[in-house]
């Protein structure tokens, strides 16, 4: 018998997996990581604990990773990612690289060739830290010219964008975010590089995925990793014999076997929280779900400048803007709906922590119409 949960549960369970009651020991989300974009990472760390929120503080480690976006890691993780992140075959490449059919064919490389080459690359030149652009004139000199673009923001012609990032992490060139200028940083001495993708390792996304973001099926897990779905079905089939089946708004979804009782049964999300923009909370690729109110969807997922998430009680009801004034902070919330007191109240040690994550002192909210 299939079970049936509802959106309401989805979200209490996602809510508790992922550690946003802070009741149990962090868990970086093992291999999903924390994606890194300005003070993001901190304040999705600070909404899930009370403890220490740089990322490097915590021994977390930063690469290109899912989609080429930057996200810190936990470096037991690192290895297993990087097989992760080796496509499979040419397709597989293909779908990460997001070249369609014309685009493949005018390169005349196969796909996973061509990351091949510029993994290649990359482990020549980054043999110390250097700059992005420093390697990525090194790599340039490195490819043929159809593995490279014309680039009208640069005004030169240099490897292109996603090639690049995709094929730094499986050969260990990793990231230093902790300077001014973010800086690419040569393989660890014990690097092992994965010389084939491996659908059975590649698994352990599935079901990170479903843990902290289930139920959900194959198109949101692969859209997550970005590839297609098509591509991505060794790794799904490899996963499937540790899931179980279940209805969500009147679809199928999958959680791994181990979770269902605890989707179930899951904790009243009673919570508050400021969630940064990229938070995991809302990775989710089920978007509709997480967020039913179009408009509201909309404001949050932009092309550049999302917002944060305002969530409540287990619902997301509005959006949130830092506004940085030397060392103040000001927080301009724009909820859907009118707050009930008691939520307001709790906004306010949310809104210190945000302060706090980003070493600024909290000036005050603003924005809170009818609150």
């Amino acid at each position: 018998m299939v079970e049936t949960l509802t959106r309401e549960q989805v979200m209490a369970h996602r809510i508790a997996a992922q550690g946003l009651h802070r009741d149990r020991a962090l868990d970086p989300l093992s291999s999903l990581g924390l994606q890194d974009s300005g003070p993001t990472a901190r304040l999705a760390l600070a909404a899930r604990t009370d403890g220490e929120v740089d990322p490097v503080a915590r021994g977390l480690v930063d690469g290109w990773t899912h989609r080429g976006a930057p996200h810190h890691h936990p470096p037991a993780e690192r290895n297993e990612i990087a097989v992760a992140a080796r496509p499979f075959d040419d397709a597989d490449a293909g779908a990460r690289l997001n070249w369609s059919g014309p685009e493949q064919r005018r390169v005349g490389i196969p796909a996973r060739e061509a990351v091949d080459r510029a993994a290649d690359a990359l482990v020549e030149v980054v043999t110390e830290p250097m700059t992005k652009g420093a390697a990525s004139g090194g790599v340039t000199k490195l490819l043929p010219d159809a593995l490279l673009r014309d680039c009208r923001p640069c005004g030169c012609v240099h490897v292109n964008e996603q090639l690049f990032r995709l094929s730094a992490f499986p050969v260990g060139v990793g990231l230093d975010p902790t300077q001014k200028t973010l800086l690419l940083t040569p393989p660890p001495a014990d690097w092992e590089r994965p010389v084939e993708g491996d659908p059975a390792r590649a698994a352990r996304l599935v079901l990170d995925y479903l843990r902290v973001l289930g139920p959900a099926g194959p198109r949101e897990v692969a859209d997550f990793v970005g590839t297609s779905p098509t591509a991505f079905a060794p790794a799904w089939e490899q996963a499937l014999p540790g899931l179980v089946e279940v209805s969500v708004e009147g679809r199928r979804a999958w959680l791994p076997a181990g979770d269902l009782d605890a989707a179930l049964g899951a904790p009243d999300p009673d919570v508050v929280r400021l969630l940064p923009p990229l938070d995991p909370m809302l990775q989710a690729r089920d978007r509709p779900l997480l967020v039913p109110d179009e408009a509201l969807r909309k404001d949050l997922y932009k092309i550049i400048g999302n917002p944060g998430a305002l969530l409540v009680d287990g619902e997301i009801v509005g959006t949130w803007r830092p506004r940085a004034s030397g060392k103040k902070l000001t927080l301009e919330l724009a909820p859907l709906l009118p707050l009930a007191p008691d939520a307001r109240s709790r906004l306010d040690d949310e809104a210190e922590r945000v302060a706090a994550a980003r070493d600024l002192k909290l000036a005050g909210l603003t924005g809170q119409a009818g609150v």
